[in-house]
């Protein structure tokens, strides 16, 4: 069985901002720069077979290339003790409109769409009995967090392994989007 996702892999120097800010409270697990990235759809586990459509299925994806930023931030749950916090993307809509042809791939080869809500982000820290006032303080001083602007022309599909320390990531196929 393989752990997949899909996501869109984040520009160099997005990276290096948004790394240093993970860390910044206590209790924060930050996201290695490394493996910072924006994912458009979990998928899970899979096996061999079903992992091999998944790929051809996603081959000539057609989805215009983006430009996004990072813009704001945030945390999950929005209420009760946060456990994770991320930084929003903008054009939100551009990213969700993407997705909806990702998922529409998918379902050709019965990978039915998630149930949740999707609010495009990407994963700054995962916090574990981090203080709330901190926490506050981190989402009022980065508030007005904006980098900016990067070229998205590529969607990776991605397998992920779970350690101890946290989930690493492989590139598993790279699917190159259209120009504008």
């Amino acid at each position: 069985m393989i752990r997949l996702f899909i996501g869109i892999p984040i520009a160099s120097h997005v990276r290096q901002i948004l790394s240093s800010l993970g860390a910044s409270i206590p209790g924060a697990r930050a996201v290695p720069e490394d493996q910072i990235h924006l994912t458009l759809r979990f998928i899970g586990e899979v096996d061999a077979l079903t992992f091999g459509d998944i790929k051809d299925s996603l081959e000539g994806l057609d989805a215009p290339s983006l430009t996004l930023r990072i813009k704001g931030t945030g945390h999950f749950p929005p209420r009760g003790q946060p456990r994770v916090l991320w930084a929003g993307v903008d054009p939100a809509g551009d990213v969700i409109i993407l997705r909806n042809r990702v998922n529409n791939r998918l379902s050709l080869c019965g990978i039915k769409p998630e149930q949740r809500k999707f609010h495009p982000h990407v994963t700054l820290a995962r916090l574990k009995n981090s203080p709330p006032q901190r926490v506050a303080g981190f989402l009022a001083a980065n508030a007005q967090l904006q980098s900016p602007p990067f070229s998205v022309d590529k969607v990776h599909l991605y397998s992920s392994t779970l350690h101890p320390k946290g989930a690493l990531h492989r590139v598993e196929a790279v699917y190159p989007l259209a120009g504008p």
